[in-house]
């Protein structure tokens, strides 16, 4: 069983968590039957997920096992055999895809975009350097429609915009250890990376830093967030975001320790309390 919990990835579950945004800055997570409808589609798309999660391991089973550490994924190392892969896979889709289609339409057009976008990510896209990241970028963007559309409220063009920034700036980070592994093995983690290399990366990475923090604290003094959450202290909580935003750049260029952002932000306690920060102060403005 542990196998198969490695296998779907269940820490990138916390990804899905993007789903939740819409209602938390429609100021709707008092409304049981909301959270009820988003709690199926964080489960529904993160089956989802899972199905995509198997076919990219599948196919890259060779190439994992030049990997220092994706050597010892399940399939990979030989724990979980081929055939037994993809009939969890299947399951997990057919599973995820119905759920998708009883919850909402929209929902179910979202989600075969993600997955027919994600199977050109592994097929294709992927060994293409920085539109690799771009696929990365828009699949958390597509999340957050997701949330919308389940809990039938409007997306701004603010959360699309920030959600598509951090999305990429994680991503560099994730690529910059891909390249640190090339240097050091001179073995290429994958082909994209051809494309990359630390001095573009590290640059790249202060240029998306610095305009996902300017773009934030347009947001929190946009006269329209101001009349729509009735304060204008929203200004106060870009402290936490640029603590967060810090913090992983000091991650990724000090400790060169950015190869997997989500178990970062399951283990690093600065990280965790930049978020919590602006969880307890952004929610403390807009619902008290």
């Amino acid at each position: 069983m542990k196998d198969y919990l490695i296998l779907f990835r269940t820490p990138q579950y916390i990804k899905n968590l993007f789903i939740y945004l819409p209602l938390f800055f429609a100021l709707k997570l008092t409304d049981l039957h909301l959270i009820v409808k988003v709690t199926e589609a964080f489960i529904a798309f993160s089956f989802i997920a899972s199905a995509v999660y198997i076919f990219n391991d599948l196919c890259d089973r060779e190439d994992d096992r030049r990997h220092p550490q994706k050597r010892n994924r399940p399939i990979a190392s030989g724990r979980i055999s081929g055939t037994k892969a993809k009939g969890a896979m299947t399951i997990l889709f057919v599973v995820g895809i119905t759920m998708s289609a009883l919850l909402s339409l929209t929902m179910l057009y979202i989600v075969l975009f993600y997955t027919v976008m994600n199977l050109a990510y592994t097929l294709k896209l992927k060994h293409i350097a920085i539109l690799d990241i771009v696929v990365i970028a828009i699949g958390f963007v597509l999340r957050i429609f997701v949330g919308g559309a389940i809990g039938e409220v409007k997306i701004y063009v603010w959360i699309v915009i920030m959600t598509f920034l951090l999305a990429l700036f994680l991503a560099l980070g994730k690529r910059r250890d891909d390249v640190l592994i090339y240097l050091k093995t001179s073995n290429l983690p994958r082909k994209s990376i051809d494309g990359y290399n630390l001095v573009f990366i590290d640059t790249s990475m202060m240029i998306m830093a610095a305009i996902t923090i300017v773009a934030y604290i347009m947001y929190t003094i946009s006269p329209e967030i101001i009349v729509k959450f009735g304060t204008d202290k929203l200004y106060l909580t870009a402290l936490f975001v640029l603590l967060g935003i810090l913090r992983y750049l000091q991650l990724a260029l000090v400790t060169c320790n950015s190869g997997y952002p989500t178990e970062l932000f399951l283990k690093d306690r600065f990280i965790q309390v930049a978020i919590v920060g602006w969880l307890i102060t952004f929610g403390g403005l807009i619902y008290l």
